[in-house]
């Protein structure tokens, strides 16, 4: 009688879901407790109960389990909203943003924009969550200019970050305090340049 053949190798492209959900539970507190410097592979191998080995074969590097959450974090936080009106739909939406850059997720993407400077998959997985987020208000906004809400000859990508630059500018290098009636503000002061 023939033995049977040996079990195929494991496939190392498989991901355990609840390995992997530990994985990035671990990496998302240790984040938020540490911050993004302190956070090794090591500790959140530890934290999540698995080999270190486990978290190389799904991911080349910290950023990159960082940058996977972050993708999550950003899909279940920042959708734009479309209540037909873009001035209110941008105070919602940047409202959100600056809330969302208060918690954890804020504490993780400012430390993933600081390795991005130097390491670049950092800085691929920060160009792809931005460009992803762009798009999103782009078209947003091209549906406003269409309906006649914003001038017919606007450059998007410009509006957007002129939109967005200021949060930036006040989260990144915390030049003031600001609360959320700063986008208030903001959209108030651009609605001139930007509306027809």
């Amino acid at each position: 009688m023939t033995p049977p053949p040996p079990p195929p190798p494991p496939d190392a492209t498989r991901r355990n879901e609840q390995s992997r959900q530990a994985i990035i539970t671990a990496a998302l507190e240790l984040c938020a407790e540490r911050g993004y410097a302190a956070t090794t592979v090591e500790a959140v191998a530890a934290k999540a109960g698995v080999g270190k080995q486990t978290i190389y074969r799904w991911w080349p590097s910290k950023a990159a389990v960082l940058i996977e959450v972050m993708e999550e974090q950003r899909d279940k936080s920042a959708r734009f909203p479309d209540t037909g009106d873009i001035w209110r739909d941008l105070g919602t939406q940047t409202r959100n943003v600056m809330r969302l850059f208060e918690s954890d997720f804020g504490l993780i993407w400012r430390g993933l924009i600081g390795s991005a400077q130097t390491e670049e998959p950092a800085a691929d997985g920060v160009r792809r969550i931005l460009r992803v987020s762009i798009e999103q208000c782009m078209a947003r906004l091209a549906k406003a200019r269409d309906a006649g809400q914003l001038r017919a000859d606007l450059d998007l990508e410009l509006a957007v970050e002129l939109i967005y630059g200021p949060i930036y500018h006040t989260w990144l290098l915390r030049v003031r305090r600001i609360d959320e009636s700063y986008m208030d503000t903001v959209l108030a002061a651009l609605r001139p340049a930007l509306a027809p």
